[in-house]
């Protein structure tokens, strides 16, 4: 059965210095984080791989990792492909507000692939590191118990996704008994503390499941977030040149709807990214302390 793992990879890193962070080396070979995911999903079974860019960026991207992946991929029977994020790739009868720069956010970014999306997906962030776990408990999902109405997703541990160099924004969880997801609360600014961690001056309990963008989904969502685009862009008037459509937000307004499930799968792996210029180097000892313990090889895909 074929799985795609589609990565978003369009952003410009603002808080990383200017630098395309995703495109950042990592690795004791110059790799980059986008390497370790995609080792990841092809070890637990994705067998095709969707970039979602920007087309100023593409011959940058197709340098760095790009060329380099296609020739990894047809080694291994999974097929690649490309979309292109824009800010003019809007339904019929909008247009971008005069003097928006700003993208639209993660759910335009997801339908700019839609017709590369045949199949049951996954689709993460390209500068997040998110664990051998996760990779096989989406693609096992995705085969087994995804419909056009039963999604599922990556359920790490806050405290397992914060960083020491500042404030970030993730996707709070709130989960049934039976493990399903009933709500998203995206919250911003959550930095460490003593007792775990906080917002403003809420504190968080640190063992709270979070999203990280990691979400298991069929074409038959794919519908529903068109559906959905339409309805924010219609009503953005208020914040035409910052109001962003994104995917929790999207899934949360489904879920308190009924219109659909979310299975959280736990996982225990520790995330990291590239969220601020500091980061990068811990991101390195990450990945060289994982490649000592024999999780990697230092010849990354050798093992495939």
């Amino acid at each position: 059965m074929k799985t795609t793992l589609l990565i978003m990879a369009a952003g410009i890193g603002s808080r990383f210095g200017g630098g395309i962070k995703q495109l950042a080396p990592v690795g004791p070979n110059g790799e980059i984080i986008m390497d370790y995911s995609i080792h990841d999903a092809i070890k637990a079974g994705f067998n095709k791989i969707v970039f979602i860019i920007r087309k100023d960026i593409e011959a940058d991207f197709r340098e760095v990792i790009g060329d380099r992946i296609e020739k990894v991929c047809a080694a291994h029977g999974v097929e690649v492909g490309y979309a292109f994020q824009s800010l003019d790739k809007l339904p019929a009868g909008y247009s971008v507000p005069e003097g928006r720069t700003k993208p639209w956010g993660t759910g335009q970014a997801v339908l700019v692939a839609k017709d590369l999306l045949q199949e049951p997906f996954a689709v993460l962030n390209a500068d997040d590191y998110y664990g051998k776990v996760a990779f096989k408990e989406l693609h096992d999902f995705l085969v087994s118990d995804a419909t056009d109405k039963d999604f599922c997703m990556a359920g790490f541990l806050l405290k397992n996704t914060l960083s020491d160099n500042g404030g970030v924004t993730r996707g709070l969880c709130r989960a049934n008994a039976e493990g399903y997801l009933t709500d998203v609360v995206e919250t911003g600014d959550i930095v460490k503390t003593a007792d775990g961690a906080a917002s403003g001056d809420e504190a968080i309990d640190p063992d709270t499941p979070v999203s990280m963008n990691m979400w298991g989904l069929t074409p038959g969502y794919l519908s529903l977030l068109e559906e959905g685009f339409n309805e924010f862009l219609s009503g953005i008037e208020s914040n035409p040149l910052k109001a962003e459509y994104l995917l929790p937000i999207h899934i949360g307004g489904l879920l308190r709807a009924n219109r659909i499930t979310v299975k959280v799968l736990p996982t225990p792996d520790k995330w990291f990214g590239v969220t601020y210029k500091e980061d990068k180097e811990l991101v390195i000892n990450n990945f060289k302390k994982l490649i000592d313990a024999g999780e990697y090889a230092a010849d990354l895909f050798s093992d495939l």
